[in-house]
């Protein structure tokens, strides 16, 4: 079987998972390499994601490595069972940056999804005429088409929405007063987070200017959470595409993070009618 050149970030996921079960069991990768009649080298490509892994053998190892944690095995199966080639984005492949197909995989497979943004709308919440004047403006230089795919590929990522997982989304009173593409434009953009709004698994609230001891400006981000905890993922934009964090402390940290800022938001029917003055004032 060749090694994936380029492994996706959920398959990476996987094999880092393994990794840890395999370290925490104290096994090393040769007595790993023993259980399974294989060479170290093949579980170290596993270990990368850069190899597939059936139900049969996961669960093997995971035995070998004394994990008694069945939900989190059954959930790594999962992830081994699904192919990426059956998701919508592939379409994207060659297209979209690879890091932004990554991150609608992992929307997809989110059990849920809170996200907190201070200058942007959140990206599975953005109008169409929004995303194409933010891409345009980012990079005016490039053809039409692919700023017409960008704009296909966000509005498709937000199909996450119709399955019914719980979309909570925090946003800074700044991000919603940005005119992106001018006042019609961003009129329209708040018009679409209110009607986004009457979704049942749908929660918007808004951190406003005048909110007391908010300090969290410089914290952006997307928090995805897994089918069990230890396979929650934070996702951050950085000037180079999305950043995927999933160290224990980093998503602990991020957790108490998200509580803080939480705590600071107006509730959703306050929020709801401050953005339909913002709207009203453009």
């Amino acid at each position: 079987m060749p090694a994936k050149p380029n492994p996706t970030a959920r398959q990476v996921r996987l094999g880092a998972e393994m990794r840890k079960l395999r370290e925490a069991g104290g096994v090393s990768n040769r007595q790993a390499a023993e259980f399974l009649n294989t060479s170290p080298t093949q579980i170290s490509h596993i270990e990368a994601g850069r190899f597939g892994i059936s139900e049969e053998r996961l669960r093997s190892m995971a035995g070998f490595y004394a994990c008694d944690d069945a939900k989190l095995v059954d959930a790594l199966v999962e992830m081994a069972k699904w192919s990426p080639d059956k998701g919508w984005w592939e379409e994207y492949r060659g297209v979209i940056r690879p890091r932004a197909l990554d991150l609608a995989e992992l929307e997809h497979h989110a059990s849920c999804i809170r996200t907190f943004q201070v200058v942007h709308i959140p990206g599975v919440l953005q109008a169409e005429e929004y995303v194409h004047a933010a891409s345009m403006f980012v990079e005016p230089n490039r053809p039409e088409s692919e700023h017409e795919a960008r704009v296909s590929f966000r509005m498709r990522r937000q199909e996450v929405l119709e399955s019914g997982m719980p979309y909570d989304a925090i946003i800074h009173e700044a991000a919603l007063r940005m005119r992106v593409g001018g006042p019609k434009v961003a009129r329209a953009q708040l018009e679409h987070l209110l009607r986004a709004s009457e979704r049942t698994n749908v929660t918007i609230r808004v951190i406003p200017f005048a909110a007391d001891g908010f300090a969290g400006a410089g914290f952006a981000m997307q928090y995805l959470g897994g089918a069990v905890p230890q396979l929650d993922t934070v996702q951050i934009d950085t000037p180079h595409g999305a950043e995927f964090i999933d160290a224990t402390a980093q998503l602990n940290r991020y957790r108490a993070l998200l509580e803080r800022v939480d705590s600071t938001a107006l509730p959703q029917d306050a929020s709801l009618d401050l953005i339909r003055r913002i709207a009203q004032e453009l």
